[in-house]
């Protein structure tokens, strides 16, 4: 599969996993204050957008070892997501609401370049060759 496909697909994939973050966190805005609610709706959708990339961006088998990894593909999006969410809430005057959107957008790209380096590696690392002589 070319990357150019795996981008869209994964475009997809984010659409989807946005919807589900988004829906938990309108959901627990209800209960949670609005950091409570997007660090919860995002360890949530989390591992939705695992077994989606595994299975339908990157046509990859999931295994413990790339679940393990994953959260270092959400690493970066949850710290420019989380970063954003509260300059545009506390410093911007945004509103809570529509924050999360605005700064999920930004952390696309890097959560790409990330993902696709995790997803796609060996699950067990290349011999090495000893050289003789």
């Amino acid at each position: 599969m070319t990357v150019k496909a795996q981008m869209a697909r994964f475009a997809l994939v984010g659409a989807v996993n946005t919807g589900t973050y988004y829906g938990c966190y309108l959901a627990l805005l209800h209960w949670l204050p609005y950091m409570a609610a997007h660090v919860l709706a995002f360890a949530l959708s989390m591992t939705g957008s695992f077994f989606l990339n595994s299975y339908f961006t990157y046509r990859t088998r999931p295994t413990w070892r790339k679940f393990l990894l994953f959260p270092l593909t959400n690493a970066a999006n949850f710290v420019i997501t989380t970063g954003g969410v509260y300059l545009l809430v506390d410093l911007a005057g945004f509103s809570s609401r529509y924050a999360p959107l605005v700064a999920a957008a930004a952390a696309i790209p890097i959560t790409f370049v990330v993902s696709r380096a995790i997803m796609l590696r060996p699950d067990t690392p290349p011999k090495s060759v000893e050289r003789v002589g």
